[in-house]
């Protein structure tokens, strides 16, 4: 676990931005470290010292570190967009993975034309069925990328 993790002897990024001094059981050490000192910087600004302290005290120390990186998330996505923080993310992600999914639909509805066309005889070329193949993969191809990174 971090909080057993050996410490240089300098201050936590945390304890330096309060202007105090660092003891071996700040609460903060572990997850704050001196060379990452934007990081306590944006959650102080959004929460609060105090508030971040109470609330790792709460969480079990193996849940901590995700409880961090959690507050972390949530500070810069805050500081980026005020009134809706992570949700405005969530909001536009969302709109992206509607958008996408549509343009999947439309790509799948012309390839089944166009492969009806092609068993029928009507359809053009084989170059012609491979560009539309080759669309229709692409846009799977971007659809999963997109959906991967929302999950990430």
């Amino acid at each position: 676990m971090r909080s057993h993790e050996p410490r240089s002897t300098s201050s936590c990024a945390a304890c330096k931005l309060l202007k105090r001094r660092c003891s071996p059981t700040c609460i903060f050490a572990p997850y704050f470290r001196s060379d990452e000192p934007k990081k306590f910087a944006k959650v102080h600004k959004v929460f609060g010292a105090s508030n971040v302290s109470k609330i790792l005290i709460e969480v079990p120390e193996e849940q901590r570190e995700d409880t961090v990186n959690s507050l972390v998330y949530e500070a810069e996505a805050r500081l980026r967009d005020p009134v809706y923080g992570c949700i405005g993310a969530i909001a536009l992600l969302q709109r992206k993975m509607i958008e996408l999914q549509h343009d999947l639909a439309l790509a799948r509805a012309r390839l089944a034309r166009y492969a009806a066309n092609y068993s029928t005889g009507v359809a053009g070329t084989e170059l012609d069925r491979l560009t539309m193949t080759g669309l229709v993969r692409d846009e799977a191809k971007n659809l999963l990328q997109h959906l991967h990174h929302i999950r990430g």
